[in-house]
């Protein structure tokens, strides 16, 4: 993707948590940050503009159970992947994390690259889904609301369906470039009536909404015979 994506590590093994926060740095590809209990936990989760894309929580942590507090954040709406940690992986202690709404188990000692790889396999599947919350510049966009929200300014900015089909297609391209014909097809499917120009009149119109100045566009790009997203550039609209 366009960016780091931030992960929240709830381990209360103190050695485990450093070396895993270190090689996911190193890793480059993510932004862990780190809560040794659930009461840090939360702590993390309800600070202003939190926002993860993977939460790694153990199940035996010192002031509760993770499966237990999975399942409080499910309750909540939070839909965040969460991969549990584990030393135990009897069918009944997986069974039981699953179905707290866990989305995968990992047991202890496990191998990074394994870990790295069911990470990627949920986020690829929550980027799927009606759930998704992505970042673009400045702001938060909610696809299955067709909404905008630029935090800083408190602003929100509602999408139509082909707006918002339009920047989760080109978000999901991580920074490619995009055709003119393949946007058109995806967004509207094949339809004969549907021209360039229908396509063109669309991004004219996200660019005023989006683009602090839509002369001078630095989020959503013309380029190579399409159009690219990108998703680190931009400031926030006045």
């Amino acid at each position: 993707m366009a960016s780091e994506h931030p992960i929240l590590v709830v381990d209360d093994d103190t050695a485990l948590r450093t070396v895993l926060v270190e090689q996911l740095v190193q890793n480059g590809e993510f932004e862990p940050t780190e809560a040794e209990s659930l009461a840090q936990a939360e702590l993390k989760l309800n600070e202003a503009h939190a926002r993860f894309d993977v939460i790694l929580l153990d199940v035996s942590l010192p002031d509760g159970d993770g499966r237990d507090y999975c399942k409080m954040l499910r309750a909540r709406g939070i839909k965040t992947p969460i991969i549990m940690l584990t030393g135990h992986m009897e069918e009944g202690d997986v069974v039981s994390g699953l179905d707290a709404g866990a989305n995968d188990y990992i047991a202890k000692p496990f191998r990074l690259n394994e870990l790295l790889a069911r990470m990627r396999a949920q986020m690829r599947a929550f980027e799927g889904s009606e759930d998704a919350v992505f970042t673009i510049g400045p702001y938060i966009f909610r696809p299955s609301a067709k909404q905008l929200q630029d935090p800083e300014r408190n602003k929100k900015i509602r999408l139509t369906d082909k707006e918002s089909a339009i920047l989760k297609f080109l978000y999901r391209a991580a920074g490619k470039s995009v055709s003119r014909h393949v946007l058109l097809n995806e967004v509207w499917g094949y339809n004969a009536a549907v021209t360039t120009h229908t396509l063109e009149t669309h991004i004219y119109r996200l660019r005023q909404k989006i683009e602090s100045d839509p002369a001078i566009s630095r989020l959503l790009l013309t380029e190579g015979g399409g159009y690219r997203l990108n998703a680190d550039g931009g400031v926030a609209v006045s």
